[in-house]
């Protein structure tokens, strides 16, 4: 029988999506991580399927299927559990994209991401950007967003009218660089366009002009006293055979991330200052990283994205850098519970 004086925490893993795998990887550190003497966790996974049953994945591999009518499990003594607190720790679709907010809110189950506006804006680069561009806070680089009635007449020389080579195509709602490709030339185009349109669940795809420079993360979370955490940065330098902070480069070890970034004083503060500004105005909760581009020949700092769902195994990003601020990766994950916890009851 489940401690009734603890809290019980459903940690949400898989998705639609092509990071399930990433997905189930962070879902692992943190059902491995969190203090079991502080709280009961159930490892809730949602699979690759749409239509498939999800289900309460047990110690000895045991599923137990979900009722998803209340989001409880009843266990084979009959206990029926009724969750807390939903760790949503799936990358991608549905968990990063407000559909599980917006499932949660119904339920009045609180979460550890940020909200259900927040999250399907910010999953989608297309409709991000120009919300953050016009907080006049921070550049953001030239991008087309195309539809899929858009894409199947897409006309590839039209594109290399306005776009200089090389450009990234990308899939508007993907994450983790998934059918993410940097074209360099004309004959990469169309290709690069339906990969993405084909990864993107809703058949967008979004063209944006490169940007020469280093890359930098930035972490921030609000933790239950309410109190705005901006971490250290990271510089991400990719290696190998990765020109950018691709799939292989983000997962196959093609990339050092160097934490604290070895930069000057004023980019890492200007870059933590815009980190925390677009926290606030873009409504984030919980632990979200903000990525970037700085060139230092202009010594212009561009937005690339927001991931309201950032990695957090060990060796992901979010928490190396609240290693580097002092903050274990099991503390991590405990602000993100007492965080959202507190939240729900303001």
């Amino acid at each position: 029988m489940a401690d009734t004086t603890k809290k019980n925490i459903a940690v949400v893993v898989g998705g639609y999506s092509g990071e399930y795998d990433v997905s189930i990887s962070t879902g692992n550190a943190i059902y491995s991580n969190v203090d079991r003497a502080r709280y009961n966790l159930y490892k809730i996974v949602i699979p690759r399927n749409p239509k498939a049953a999800w289900y309460h994945l047990i110690d000895d591999d045991k599923q137990i299927p979900v009722d998803r009518n209340d989001f409880s499990v009843t266990l084979s003594t009959g206990e029926k559990i009724q969750f807390d607190l939903a760790y949503i720790s799936i990358h991608g679709n549905p968990g990063e994209n407000g559909v599980l907010q917006g499932y949660f809110d119904m339920l009045r189950l609180p979460y550890t991401s940020c909200g259900f506006y927040t999250s399907a804006l910010t999953a989608n680069k297309g409709h991000c950007n120009p919300v953050v561009r016009s907080f006049g806070i921070v550049e953001v680089a030239k991008s087309r967003l195309l539809h899929r009635d858009q894409v199947s007449a897409f006309d590839a020389e039209a594109l290399l009218r306005e776009f200089k080579l090389p450009v990234f195509v990308k899939p508007a709602s993907g994450g983790s660089s998934v059918a993410t490709t940097k074209v360099k030339s004309r004959e990469q185009v169309v290709q690069a366009v339906e990969d993405a349109m084909l990864e993107d669940g809703n058949g967008q795809v979004l063209i944006e002009e490169f940007i020469e420079g280093r890359e930098f993360n930035c972490g921030v979370i609000r933790d239950a006293k309410g109190k705005l955490h901006v971490f250290p940065i990271t510089e991400v330098i990719p290696h190998g055979d990765s020109e950018y902070f691709d799939y292989n480069a983000k997962y196959n070890g093609s990339s050092s991330k160097v934490t604290p970034a070895e930069v000057e004083t004023e980019v890492s503060d200007r870059i933590k200052d815009v980190s925390a500004q677009l926290y606030h105005l873009l409504d984030c909760r919980g632990v979200v990283r903000f990525d970037y581009r700085y060139n230092p020949k202009q010594k212009y700092l561009y937005f690339l994205e927001v991931n309201t769902i950032p990695g957090q195994t060990p060796e992901s990003i979010v928490p190396q850098q609240a290693r580097a601020a002092g903050i274990s990766t099991a503390d991590l994950y405990h602000m993100v519970i007492e965080g959202a916890l507190a939240a729900a009851t303001r």
